[in-house]
Order: structure tokens, then C-alpha cells, then sequence
């Protein structure tokens, strides 16, 4: 079995895979998979370690700690701080892996762990394989092992150090504002900013400010378990309202760890990832050359692509899979409709703030609102549903589901798309319908949901 997901090892605190035991081994199995790989022996590995604001990241980030360093490997701490700014410092530190405690878009009582390999990017396959190999290995002799201790500490004059990273903010703020065009400044744009109650809740309002904004900043006051509650990227409609309450000039959705975007323009209308891509395409200081999506991107974006001459592939949903897109084509620009958006001239992973910047970038270059920018882009009624099984089965094992979706497939060709997905983290089936008929488009949507539950229960 993988104890990782789609992205990283995700669940609600307090039951497996995160509980404070089964972290504490993840921390030394990393840690033993980082010294294996050491090729400088002058030298202990490091790791640098940030989290989002969950009451339990307190408790994961304890047990990483000691099983990092009972492996003999040095920790740099970093406290709150959003996703993309931990690929970041683990780059600036020359730090052997980077590690994010956060559960990204879900509720407060879940956590999880994602790894960053030395360069800032997601850890390779053949790495995540062999810390879960080690994983198992662990987890299955814990059963039967009496006296020898599981984690052993051979010398303990090669245990690892911690070091709180006390400018860590700083950094990351300098970082994102060097991401924006120095020939600009943001001093007569009014920005609401929805922090999530999240990793962002500090910088992401500093940054906007130290560029000139008249910053309304919302949802940042974390308490360690409102990250998420209805507001945020997920759920962006006190936003919208705020946008309209002030009159600003544009709002900016963040998630709770900071690497995903949703904004809104000056009408109240709610600009997804696939807009934002479109406006950074076709009208960024350089025309991209190609966009990667994903399975789950809009049809309208692959339409207003294409009538611009832009190349536009779709990738597996999931950034890891954006990226391998466009560094397989060399490309710079790509996405996903939640609001994961690579910049990769400004940033090695998905980055929120970075994000928006170029968008507002945009909007001074041009001279135009938002609402200008997404002009020629006419997103294609969508429906998503999500059925959730007793356990999970591949609905294309059935041949009546797979009929069902051949005609389907079928009734919205040249028009639409049908995409039916498992989830990677729990046992559901998500259907998503698009089509230039949203009746057709709802009704289909839902009539597949009631058959795929009907067979599989």
C-alpha cells in the first residue's frame, strides 16, 4: 500500500495516517532516506519545515522534529507560512527536502504532510517510493518487534539540531514583491484580500501594502481551526460581497495554504483559475507560447486558447502533473480551475500571491479592470457532482456504467466533455458535465450520479 496520496499524505488528525506516532516515523524514515543520499559527509542533511495555522500543526510539527533529528538530520523551523513559500526557503536554505504540515483547502480537523525535494519542486517518484517503502517496513515490524527499538540511534553525537528561521516572512515577502514589474506600483488600486484564516494571513496583506495598495484584508485572524470556514478560495462569496461593500478595484481569494487563487473583479464577478490563466496568456508582458490545464479545466479556456493561436494541453489533475507538462514542452504558464497557477519565470510551484501580482501587473500595463482582461473568455456551463461510495470501486469495471458513458460522451461531442474521476483521497466519484446547454448539462450531470450510485452503492 501508498501511505501518500494525490498530494502528500492527507487525513483528520487523531486517526491514521496522522497521528503523532506515525509522523514521528515519517520524520525518521525521510530523515534516513536524506542521509542515505548525502554525497557531502562534511555535512548533516537539513530540512526545513513550515506549516499553515491548524491547532495541530503544533503537535505534527513536534514529532517531525524528532524524527527528523533521530535520524541525524538538522531542522529549520519556519512557523506559519504559506506552501509556496516553503519550496522557496528550502531552495534559498541549500536545504536537502522541504516539508509543508497542512490538509491545503480542508476543514481545520484534518492535517497533512507535502515533501519538497531540494530544488523546490514536488519529491520525485522514485523518492516518495522509497520513504514509503520504509514506511512499511516500519509499520509491519512495529506488531512483531518486542525488544530491539524501532527507531535506533546508533551514535547519538550524529543526532540532528533545530533552528528557528526567525526572518523567514521577511524572505518570502521580498520574494514575492521582486516577482512584480519594478516600473509599476499598485497606489491607486483599493485590494480585498481573503487570507482563509490560513498560512497567508500575515504576508499575503504586507506584500499588497509594501506595493502601494490600499489593502482590505478578510478572514486573517487564525484561531487554529476557522482555516477554511467559509471563506477562502473554496468559498468566496463573503469576498464577492466585499468587492461590491467597498468598491475595490479587484478582490483575492487565497486557500489555506496559500498556493491556490480565486479573484474577483470589480462587478463582483468571480474569476476562476482558468481566467486567470487566460488573462496571464494572452495578454502578460510575454504571450505564452502554451498553457497546461487539466482534465477538469473549462472547454471555454481550450476554445479562447485556441482562437488566440495558443497551444493548450490537458495534464491529470494534480499541479505535480501541470508541471511535468510544461517542463515536457517547455512552457511557463499552466493551471488548474481551483486556483493552482504556475508562474514558472516567477516561481517553481503553484503560488497565490505571486499569482495575483501578475494579474495586477496586467491590469497596470494595460490600463484595464479585470473585468476588461477576461473579456473573450465565455466559460461553458459546468456541472460537477460528487457521489460518495461505501468503499471505493472503479466505476469502468461495470459494463452498464461504461455504456452510460460512451452515449454520453456521445450526446455533447464537439460541443462538450464528460469526465468521470475517483478521488485520490477518499471514496467518491466526482462526474463533471460540461455543455453549451446547461439544462443538458445538469440534467445529464445528475441522471450519471443516480446510475453510478445505483450500481456501485
Amino acid at each position: 500500500m501508498s501511505y501518500f496520496g494525490t498530494d502528500g499524505i492527507r487525513g483528520k488528525f487523531g486517526q491514521l495516517p496522522i497521528t503523532p506516532d506515525f509522523i514521528l516515523k515519517l520524520g525518521y524514515v525521510t530523515g534516513q532516506v536524506l542521509v542515505e543520499n548525502n554525497d557531502n559527509p562534511a555535512r548533516k542533511p537539513s530540512v526545513v519545515i513550515g506549516k499553515d495555522t491548524r491547532l495541530s500543526g503544533y503537535v505534527i510539527e513536534g514529532a517531525l522534529q524528532a524524527g527528523f533529528n533521530a535520524a541525524g538530520v538538522d531542522v529549520h523551523i519556519l512557523g506559519p507560512l504559506p506552501t509556496p513559500a516553503i519550496a522557496h526557503l528550502t531552495r534559498s536554505f541549500h536545504a536537502d527536502a522541504g516539508v509543508v504540515i497542512s490538509a491545503s483547502h480542508n476543514p481545520y480537523y484534518d492535517n497533512g504532510i507535502k515533501l519538497f525535494s531540494a530544488d523546490g519542486k514536488k519529491i520525485t517518484d522514485d523518492m516518495q517510493n522509497a520513504i514509503n517503502d520504509k514506511l512499511k517496513a516500519i509499520m509491519s515490524a512495529e506488531s512483531s518487534t518486542e525488544d530491539s527499538p524501532l527507531m535506533s540511534i546508533n551514535d547519538p553525537a550524529k543526532l540532528g539540531k533545530n533552528h528557528r528561521i526567525n526572518d523567514a516572512k521577511g524572505r518570502y515577502i521580498e520574494f514575492c514583491k521582486g516577482s512584480f514589474p519594478y516600473q509599476y506600483d499598485l497606489d491607486h488600486l483599493t485590494v480585498v484580500v481573503d487570507c482563509a484564516n490560513g498560512a497567508g494571513y500575515s504576508v499575503a496583506p504586507r506584500v499588497l501594502r509594501e506595493l502601494g495598495a490600499n489593502v482590505i484584508a478578510i478572514n486573517n485572524t487564525p484561531n487554529g481551526i476557522n482555516i477554511n470556514d467559509e471563506c477562502g478560495s473554496t468559498h468566496p462569496e463573503a469576498l464577492q460581497q466585499a468587492v461590491l461593500d467597498h468598491s475595490a478595484d479587484v478582490g483575492i481569494a487565497l486557500d489555506g495554504d496559500g498556493d491556490r487563487i480565486v479573484m474577483v473583479d470589480e462587478t463582483g464577478k468571480l474569476v476562476d483559475g482558468d481566467g486567470i490563466l487566460y488573462v496571464l496568456a494572452t495578454q502578460g508582458r510575454t504571450r505564452a507560447a502554451g498553457v497546461a490545464g487539466t482534465l477538469m479545466s473549462n472547454m471555454g479556456l481550450e476554445l479562447a486558447l485556441q482562437a488566440e493561436g495558443i497551444e493548450f494541453t490537458r495534464a491529470k489533475v494534480g499541479d505535480r502533473y501541470v508541471m511535468q507538462a510544461l517542463e515536457a514542452r517547455n512552457w511557463i504558464l499552466g493551471g488548474e480551475p481551483s486556483g493552482h497557477i504556475l508562474c514558472l519565470d516567477k516561481s517553481r510551484t503553484g503560488d497565490a500571491i505571486i499569482a495575483s501580482l501578475q494579474v495586477l501587473a496586467v491590469m497596470q500595463a494595460r490600463n484595464k479592470a479585470l473585468s476588461e482582461l477576461t473579456e473573450g473568455f465565455d466559460v461553458l456551463p459546468q456541472k460537477l457532482v460528487n457521489i460518495r461510495l461505501t468503499k471505493m470501486q472503479d466505476p469502468y469495471n461495470y459494463k452498464e456504467l461504461v455504456t452510460a458513458f460512451d452515449k454520453a460522451r456521445a450526446t455533447l461531442e464537439g460541443r462538450g466533455r464528460l469526465l468521470i474521476r475517483q478521488s485520490g483521497t477518499e471514496p467518491m466519484i466526482r462526474v463533471m458535465v460540461e455543455s453549451d446547454d446547461e439544462i443538458e448539462c445538469d440534467v445529464m450531470a445528475n441522471d450519471l450520479a443516480d446510475h453510478i450510485k445505483a450500481v456501485l452503492g
